[in-house]
Order: C-alpha cells, then structure tokens, then sequence
C-alpha cells in the first residue's frame, strides 16, 4: 500500500524546488495526502483493518503538522498548496 517511484518522482518534481527535492515540507504533505487517499479507499473495503487505520491516523497527524508548520511560515503557501491538493482548511 505504498506509492510507487514513479508516482513518488512526479510529486517531486511539481510540489519540490527538483528533482531531488524530497525533503521539503511540501513535497512531504503531496506524498502524504497520496498516501492517505490510497488508504482510505481500502478502508472502505475493510473496515475491521484496525492496524491500518491506526496508520491511516498516524499519516493524517503527521500531515497536520506539516500544514501548521508551512501555515505558520507562509500563508499563501499553504493555500496554494491546499487548494492543489484539494485538502479543506482545517489547521487553527
């Protein structure tokens, strides 16, 4: 249930500065939320995967925390990000 290398390049390559650019807390949050919608479609077929919905839950904290973080260092960032993603604006 994880994202292939290809998928993973190509989220680098839009939301990063390169190719190489992993690490940057947007390409982090692009790789997340892709991560999250995979899980919540086999969530939908298996409810009782509690193991896999502590995960999904583990991956939806960790992406909060990266909003709030791009949110605290620039705004407009993060809502060009969000609204890209087509994430709702929930961070306080």
């Amino acid at each position: 249930m994880t994202i292939s290398k290809e998928r993973k390049a190509e989220l680098t390559a839009k939301f990063g500065k390169n190719a190489q650019d992993t690490g940057n807390s947007k390409v982090q949050v692009a790789i997340l939320s892709e991560r999250i919608k995979e899980l919540t479609e086999h969530m939908k077929s298996h409810q009782k995967d509690f193991h896999t919905r502590r995960g999904l839950l583990m991956l939806v904290g960790k992406r909060r925390r990266l909003l709030s973080y791009i949110k605290k260092n620039d705004i407009n960032e993060y809502r060009e990000l969000i609204k890209e993603l087509g994430i709702r604006d929930n961070i306080q």
